[in-house]
């Protein structure tokens, strides 16, 4: 399994994130196309969902 960084984690290296989950268990049916994949430097902090302001797993791309 991939790693999986969690909201307020800093990035290992720079590249494209997509998301894999709520931090609560919960796979989100509605997350748009959009906030699926982020992009971020060695060293930004990943976000939470856009859309919820939940705190989301995210995977690199």
């Amino acid at each position: 399994m991939a790693d999986r960084y969690k909201t307020g984690e800093q990035a290992p290296e720079a590249g494209t994130y997509e998301f894999d989950g709520l931090v609560d268990g919960r796979k989100k049916d509605n997350v748009t196309e959009d906030e699926k994949h982020i992009e971020l430097s060695n060293g930004d902090t990943f976000p939470p969902l856009r859309s919820s302001k939940e705190a989301a797993y995210w995977k690199k791309a």
